[in-house]
């Protein structure tokens, strides 16, 4: 569609290398995205023209996951179409996809994908979201798996439904083991420059929270 190609074209020539998770909002907002979500580990955006949203990670190790499981499955009504996928400073990433509106029967999906229903699409999906967790618990540090929920089950704008986000990491250990000594996550996630950034600890914690985990996190700099 033409209104998606305005909306990306600004979006080619960004040094997104180059710019932290902070400078990538800046430079949607400045661009006219607007901000219409925001999870635990990310921050979405809508397109000027509304086909698209962005998402905006200043730290996930679980999210490359799921774009193995778009890429595994090309072409799967039930995953995204991702159109820009970028590595941020730090370790943050950008990621524009179709816009997902939420799903008022996402219940029954999740059900069909906990029962092993569901048609031969989604069985695909939940295959390879098999395969994908068996590797990532060997390879990836507090890593907690596959978690579909009805939060995670979408509806695009041509109708179909769509699963994102369906990996997670344990977050509670993760983040309890930088209050412990920090070293040793910087150590074994090395992208994780941003990690007290994500939207849960601004949103969750408690002044005295937040400054005991970024203390820890200083401390082990």
């Amino acid at each position: 569609m033409t209104a998606d190609h305005d909306d990306l074209t600004p979006l080619r020539d960004r040094p997104w290398a180059e710019l932290s998770h902070r400078q990538a909002l800046a430079e949607l907002v400045l661009l006219g995205w607007t901000p219409c979500g925001v999870g635990d580990w990310a921050v979405g955006l809508r397109s000027p023209g509304g086909h698209l949203a962005a998402r905006v990670c200043p730290f996930d190790p679980a999210y490359a996951a799921f774009l193995e499981l778009c890429r595994r499955c090309p072409g799967n009504p039930y995953l995204p179409r991702v159109a820009v996928e970028a590595a941020l400073d730090g370790g943050g990433t950008l990621v524009v996809l179709e816009f997902l509106a939420p799903l008022d029967t996402a219940a029954e999906v999740v059900r069909q994908w906990r029962d092993g229903g569901g048609d031969a699409a989604l069985a695909e999906v939940r295959r390879a979201a098999t395969e994908i967790d068996a590797e990532r618990r060997e390879t990836v540090p507090w890593w907690d798996g596959v978690d579909l929920n009805t939060g995670n089950v979408r509806r695009a704008l041509d109708g179909r439904v769509v699963l994102i986000d369906v990996f997670c990491m344990d977050g509670a250990a993760l983040y309890g083991q930088i209050l412990k000594d920090a070293t040793v996550v910087r150590d074994q996630l090395p992208h994780s420059r941003y990690a007290l950034d994500i939207p849960y600890i601004a949103r969750e914690t408690t002044p005295d929270e937040i400054h005991a985990l970024r203390a820890a996190w200083t401390a082990g700099a």
